[in-house]
């Protein structure tokens, strides 16, 4: 039996979210998003389940969250600007989305007495480690604004806590994988698109590594946390990763998974970033062990590709944020 009754998912209709929707409402949770659904109606499998209600609407605006939060149980907070690129489009809205609308999320879930509170930062805020081990209590050293405002939110949720609210900190891993939200800009999806849709692989540099969780793994994830006693999870922070892989690792697995003899192609890089996570902190303390892996990811790309549900995959903007952001000028 759930806990929680009620699941407001901010961003629900994004890349993770929209993987998460349909495994919340089989749970039986009675399922809010909040989106701009600017990717499209990435939702609509589930749609007409009676337990889901859709709100497109701005996280930023102060009415809208404090109607649609009203009541609401748990919340899940994922909506952001994602990634670095297009974070730098306009660094003065992607601080109202990223930081200040967090703010006066937490300010509302808090007078709202919601019950559980799960945030999904970043590994980014670590910056890079010499460490080969990259653990929850290093310091964190964010390199860009996109991974500055997510650790700044983290502080903010450590400022606010208190016994009648609970929440949790997840820092993920690039996430990989087949989603109906497909993003096709992250390094595992990349990849595999290239090889299939272009027939060859590019590798920028190449030794740089790269923590990577599946999609289904990061989901079973959040559905996890809501199942759980306050005591396990109460101000606690966690990495979610699976595997640290090597890029160039990375396009020999896709080359292999794909066949067909695709040639990999290695350009020098200026961009040496190299990320890598330990995620032995929830293994050890929730028991939570991914059960997918990058090959998996890879495997489950290529079949949405050859069964026709990935449409203009090399020219079709919704795949790619930086692309969309360009082109509808949110404001």
């Amino acid at each position: 039996m759930n806990k929680f009754k009620s699941v407001l998912v901010t961003g629900g209709a994004g890349y993770v979210g929209a993987a998460l929707i349909p495994k919340l409402l089989k749970k039986g949770y009675q399922v809010k998003v909040v989106d701009l659904y600017i990717y499209g109606d990435v939702l609509k499998e589930v749609k007409n389940n009676p337990n889901l209600i859709e709100v497109k609407g701005d996280i930023r605006d102060r009415k809208l969250m404090d109607r649609e939060m009203a009541g609401m149980d748990a919340v899940i907070h994922l909506a952001c600007i994602s990634n670095d690129p297009s974070y730098e489009l306009d660094p003065h809205l992607g601080k109202e989305i990223n930081y200040d609308a967090f703010v006066q999320l937490v300010d509302i879930a808090k007078r709202e007495k919601t019950k559980r509170f799960i945030y999904a930062s970043s590994s980014s805020v670590y910056g890079v480690k010499a460490t080969p081990d990259v653990t929850e209590d290093l310091a964190l050293e964010p390199l860009t604004d996109y991974s500055k405002y997510k650790a700044a939110c983290e502080k903010v949720l450590l400022k606010e806590t208190a016994d009648d609210f609970i929440y949790t900190i997840i820092r993920p891993a690039t996430v990989c994988g087949y989603s109906p939200r497909l993003r096709l800009d992250l390094t595992v999806n990349i990849l595999t698109n290239h090889a299939i849709n272009k027939g060859e692989i590019t590798v920028f540099g190449g030794e740089q590594m790269r923590p990577n969780i599946h999609i289904e793994d990061m989901t079973d994830l959040y559905v996890y946390l809501l199942s759980l006693p306050d005591e396990k999870i109460h101000k606690k922070i966690y990495n979610a990763g699976y595997d640290n892989l090597k890029v160039k690792d990375i396009a020999r697995m896709v080359q292999s998974v794909v066949g067909m003899n695709i040639p990999v192609k290695v350009v020098p890089t200026d961009d040496n970033r190299s990320y890598h996570v330990s995620s032995k902190k929830i293994k050890a303390e929730l028991n939570f062990v991914p059960q997918n892996t990058v090959e998996q990811a890879i495997r489950d790309l290529k079949q949405a590709f050859t069964e026709g549900k990935v449409p203009n995959p090399m020219t079709d903007i919704r795949y790619y944020n930086i692309k969309t952001m360009q082109a509808i000028h949110l404001k």
